[in-house]
């Protein structure tokens, strides 16, 4: 692994408490009744550590790579305010459905530095979804670290026949808090601009989750919320050691599109949610990482350490 640790307080931010750190925005009413759920963003140039002594001349947002988490749901009205404090012009463009005015690419509006857009549209489909910068060079904006994690929790009222499982993705409710969900944001760093990366890692700091493991209580199921945004490489993938779980492409649905699979693959953008227990194993340490070995050595490797439940 890498010698020495990152600087966490330098950096702004924590792959610890990146790995279960949501955004909800804050919530208001429309005059028609309808929840307004509105998120602030910034743009800002940023020099982060990514590996002890391993400095990148980042693009973020919020001043952090990957971006906010932003988490809503579904049938909510959803206001972004973005405001472009960087030295380029950059947007966000957000996989779900919007009008084109709202769609982050070019001629449908950059923001230049300086300038402030307001995205607003209804939050649908809900799933595992993400934003990130569409300025051109593409491959460029979104390596430098202008992406995140959007979230769009089922409504419950929504989907009668599965009331129960749309409840245990709703964030707030009983049924949400009986789960242990992360969020996963696969990335990597090419630090001399070769166009091949350097750096692998789960939400930017290699070997984060080996030097300190997520734990896992393990009587409780879990969730992960996993999305692909490695650039330069075709695919990436997950693997979990000793256990099998179910995945949910894009998690678009309430039924599993896969089950029973101990690796998934992934394409650059291609996410899924998923699910899994350690309710009949031992405690211990149980590592996770792609099958790409090259990835692994190069930091995108880590550990869940299921334990007991705490008293």
């Amino acid at each position: 692994m890498t010698v020495g640790d990152v600087d966490a307080a330098r950096n702004g931010f924590d792959p610890s408490a990146l790995v279960t750190e949501w955004e909800t925005g804050t919530v208001s009413l429309l005059p028609d009744g309808r929840t307004l759920r509105t998120f602030e963003v910034t743009a800002e140039d940023k020099e982060i550590e990514i590996a002890p002594g391993i400095m990148f001349p980042a693009w973020t947002y919020n001043g952090r790579v990957p971006g906010p988490a932003l988490r809503a749901t579904e049938g909510d009205r959803l206001r972004i305010v973005f405001k472009n404090l960087g030295s380029h012009p950059h947007s966000m463009h957000f996989h779900g459905i919007h009008a084109a005015r709202m769609d982050g690419v070019p001629g449908a509006g950059l923001i230049d530095p300086g300038e402030e857009f307001v995205y607003e549209f209804e939050a649908r489909p809900f799933g595992c979804h993400l934003y990130h910068c569409h300025a051109l060079p593409l491959k460029r904006h979104i390596h430098k670290g202008m992406y995140g994690a959007f979230v769009i929790d089922p409504d419950p009222a929504r989907h009668p026949d599965q009331a129960d499982v749309a409840r245990s993705r709703l964030l707030g409710t009983p049924e949400n808090a009986g789960w242990q969900e992360f969020v996963m944001v696969m990335n990597a760093f090419d630090t001399n601009f070769d166009n091949e990366n350097e750096i692998y890692a789960v939400n930017t700091v290699a070997h984060a989750y080996m030097k300190r493991p997520i734990r896992i209580v393990r009587d409780k199921p879990v969730r992960i919320y996993l999305v692909n945004v490695v650039e330069f490489d075709p695919i990436n993938s997950f693997h979990l050691h000793a256990n099998f779980f179910d995945y949910y492409e894009q998690g678009t649905t309430l039924t599993p599109t896969l089950r029973t699979v101990d690796l998934i693959t992934q394409v650059q953008a291609q996410r899924g949610i998923l699910e899994f227990t350690y309710r009949d194993h031992e405690t211990g340490l149980y590592m996770f990482h792609p099958h790409q070995s090259e990835f692994t050595e190069l930091g995108w490797v880590g550990m869940f350490d299921v334990v007991e439940a705490v008293a």
